[in-house]
């Protein structure tokens, strides 16, 4: 069956070959794992009961996992496997399921999120997302995800194209981010302070790139509520395949805090803010082909 989930609607049957996104139409999961360097409000004391999924609809040249990003590794899942690993992270304690890239493979991990709550899957299921999605894909997952965790990555055609060769980036995913809105709200929270159901958006301040940072944060405000919950990264990590300006280095201390002040002064007001030494490639997992 060709293969039309994405935004790049490459069209091509999975089944045989690889799509666009580098994966086969059976998912490959490169890690289960309780991660522990999430937004707090979802990794918690336990941590967030995170997936990997092999493959990805982008192309970012700066991506921290870009180990995984061309589908190449991992174990195969399918709907069952995939439902036994949330009910085994649930048991380890995990605040909830984070399901990480997987737009490439929705009607499978819609499927394995039924089984699951049909077997007492209680903890919230995030889906992390890179923005760049289809709408009509999202919603199968209406009733099924809790929280939405897309990035916002860029406004300007010129640098999701030049960065992640998607020059339709932001008209794609301003549209996938208000349809995640649409369905969940905006983000609640559990007694424990944990994250229970709704959006959050992130955005990576990224060098060089203030202007269009202030313009993601304009966009923001015109369509969300200022109490949208905004997570604001500063780990940006130089890769050491990307040699060309300005990805050979870190954002500065000045570059992060102009964006931070330009969301306050637009009125947002819940923005998780996070430190620099974040950008470093010790908070990348490292990926097998075995779990």
């Amino acid at each position: 069956m060709q293969c039309f989930l994405c935004p790049r609607r490459c069209g091509i049957d999975r089944a045989v070959k690889p799509g666009f996104c580098g994966a086969m139409e059976t998912p490959r999961v490169s890690k289960v794992m309780l991660h522990h360097w999430e937004e707090p409000f979802l990794s918690g004391t336990n941590g967030s009961g995170t997936v990997f999924f092999s493959g990805c609809n982008l192309g970012c040249i700066y991506c921290q996992n870009h180990d995984i990003r061309d589908g190449g590794i991992g174990e195969c899942y399918n709907a069952e496997k995939l439902a036994q690993a949330y009910l085994s992270l649930q048991e380890q304690g995990a605040h909830n399921i984070n399901l990480v890239t997987a737009a490439h493979h929705v009607p499978v991990v819609a499927e394995s999120l039924r089984l699951a709550k049909a077997r007492d899957l209680r903890i919230p299921v995030v889906y992390n997302s890179g923005g760049y999605e289809l709408v009509e894909t999202l919603r199968l997952l209406n009733g099924l995800v809790d929280i939405y965790l897309p990035d916002l990555k860029y406004v300007s055609s010129e640098l999701s194209e030049r960065f992640s060769n998607a020059p339709d980036y932001f008209s794609v995913a301003s549209a996938a981010i208000e349809e995640m809105y649409r369905q969940v709200g905006d983000l609640m929270f559990g007694e424990d302070g944990l994250a229970r159901k709704g959006l959050v958006i992130r955005h990576l301040v990224m060098p060089n790139c203030v202007d269009d940072s202030r313009k993601v944060l304009d966009y923001i405000v015109t369509r969300f509520p200022l109490s949208t919950q905004l997570s604001v990264m500063s780990q940006f990590t130089p890769q050491e395949h990307v040699t060309a300006f300005p990805l050979n280095r870190r954002i500065t201390p000045r570059e992060y805090e102009r964006v931070i002040s330009y969301a306050l002064s637009k009125g947002l007001y819940n923005i998780l803010i996070q430190q620099r030494d974040s950008a470093s490639a010790a908070y990348t997992p490292t990926f097998t082909d075995k779990q």
